[in-house]
């Protein structure tokens, strides 16, 4: 529905934060996913942490397509941490490689490296370090005073008090000239966006646009007092 489209200005490009946590930049028909972290369960396992429900990549990968259906990109930017480390490429079972190879034959697709991904081999696509797409800059993590850049990484969240309850939910974190995406894998933790970590965006036009049924979009000075 057209009352659902969040669209935000960065650097004067229209990019619209969906509810489902990846980012749509229409003028180029591009969708951009951060922080997959396809295998984590199985990096899990591996590392002595026990084993967690098995589906966590069917989950993650089930919704990435539902967003690229009902999308139809010319272009999808993964901006790393697409796997939890490189060996999880090597555990794929084989309908889960199938369903990622399908994805990324069907149109361009850039896998934009991560600090626990070098570079996805094997699966097709494109494995670069930063993207520039217009005057937007992509990549996985945050860099310094960088004008129009959009990154992943850090996991964003946010947690406010409504009627008593406690809500707790992955964001965006934009200010009028840069964007952190929330993680999109099903089983990935979060950062409150009031981490120190964050003290680049706390400006004053910043605001936290929480995923869930709809994009939400809350100004930082108001997420602050829903938050106490």
């Amino acid at each position: 529905m057209a009352t659902d489209i969040l669209t935000l200005r960065l650097l004067g490009e229209p990019v619209q934060p969906r509810a489902s946590g990846v980012l749509w930049l229409p003028e180029s028909r591009t969708l951009v996913v951060s922080d997959l972290h396809l295998g984590k369960a199985g990096r899990n396992a591996r590392r002595g942490g026990g084993f967690w429900p098995p589906y966590e990549n069917t989950e993650t990968l089930t919704r990435l397509a539902s967003e690229i259906s009902v999308l139809d990109p010319a272009l999808v930017v993964t901006l790393g941490d697409s796997f939890d480390d490189d060996a999880c490429v090597a555990e794929l079972d084989d309908e889960t490689r199938d369903c990622i190879e399908a994805l990324v034959t069907a149109r361009r697709w850039i896998w934009v490296t991560g600090n626990h991904d070098p570079a996805p081999a094997g699966l097709g696509g494109e494995s670069v370090d930063t993207i520039a797409l217009g005057p937007l800059t992509l990549r996985h993590i945050a860099g310094q005073d960088v004008n129009g850049e959009i990154s992943g990484h850090y996991h964003p969240k946010a947690s406010l008090r409504i009627r008593g309850r406690r809500i707790v939910r992955k964001c965006f974190l934009a200010t009028a000239d840069r964007i952190v995406l929330p993680a999109f894998g099903a089983f990935t933790g979060g950062l409150d966006v009031f981490s120190p970590a964050f003290e680049p965006l706390h400006k004053c036009d910043a605001c936290a646009i929480l995923t869930g049924a709809r994009p939400v979009a809350l100004p930082l000075t108001r997420l602050r007092r829903m938050a106490a």
